[in-house]
């Protein structure tokens, strides 16, 4: 989620009382369903990966467009049943098939925003793919709470420490509310997660835990700017309004986004296989 008012002026009691309780009431319903994995968190993950598509749509003005949001759609649905089968290779691959389908089709039929749901389907199908991929994995349980645990607290606390201090802008052009301090403070919030968890977890060294709290923060951060560069882009201020206080799903996740995908892929890297990249880092550290 994007860090809202922060160093940008304080946003009213009632909306960011609106904003606590919409988190309180949502929170149990994520982890209850992450708990249960399989089809399940499955099923969260499509309904996430739904919204967000949607949201894309009317963002990037490709409402109009309904033979490419059908498209869109028969490729997301498939990259999810794809990953929710443990076949991540196969889910990439219509991944970057249908988004080079619909860019084709946008630069053949002139249409610019048939372009955009291109790339769309890549923005919300990869962050079902991500989730899923990371929830069937080794220790899957505890690496989405740790993803979601550093995702929240870099977004809580860069919230908070960027209203306090304020200061110098993260990247005005972009998104002028957003400032140093308040990047640096939900970093060393995801630093602490990191910490905690390797303290209670264990499985790697206590390091890898921290540098991996730490990166995944700054992907995080990543999304959040790409988000609210897209929205700046086409002159929108929410990606929606389906949660009170904190506008559409896309305002909320789109930090666990950055996080999810570009987290999956840097472990995929370094892992040397896209099948559970995270059990293979687990298993090179000898745990």
């Amino acid at each position: 989620m994007s860090q809202g008012a922060e160093g940008g002026g304080r946003p009213r009691a009632s909306e960011l009382k609106l904003r606590v309780v919409s988190a309180l009431l949502l929170a149990p319903a994520v982890l209850a369903i992450t708990w249960l994995g399989g089809w399940a968190f499955a099923a969260g993950a499509a309904l996430c990966s739904a919204i967000l598509l949607q949201e894309w749509t009317v963002i990037v003005q490709a409402r109009r467009e309904f033979a490419a949001i059908v498209v869109s759609g028969i490729g997301i649905a498939a990259m999810l049943v794809a990953a929710a089968l443990g076949l991540v290779p196969l889910a990439l691959g219509l991944a970057f098939a249908f988004a080079a389908l619909l860019w084709v089709w946008g630069q053949v039929s002139g249409a610019a925003s048939v372009g955009w749901m291109g790339t769309g389907v890549l923005y919300a199908g990869l962050t079902g793919v991500a989730l899923i991929a990371f929830r069937h994995g080794a220790e899957g349980f505890v690496m989405i709470l740790f993803l979601f645990a550093v995702v929240w607290a870099t977004d809580i606390l860069a919230y908070f420490v960027g209203r306090r201090i304020g200061g110098p802008k993260l990247w005005p052009r972009v998104s002028p509310k957003k400032t140093w301090s308040g990047a640096l403070g939900g970093l060393a919030a995801a630093l602490l997660v990191g910490a905690a968890m390797g303290a209670l977890v264990g499985r790697v060294p206590l390091s890898l835990w921290i540098v991996s709290a730490g990166i995944l923060s700054v992907f995080s951060q990543a999304g959040d700017l790409l988000e609210s560069a897209l929205k700046r882009h086409f002159g929108v201020k929410d990606s929606g309004h389906i949660i009170p206080g904190h506008g559409g799903v896309m305002d909320r996740v789109d930090g666990l986004t950055g996080a999810g995908v570009l987290g999956y892929l840097v472990a995929a890297v370094l892992a040397g296989s896209l099948v559970d990249p995270v059990g293979a880092v687990i298993a090179l550290q000898g745990y």
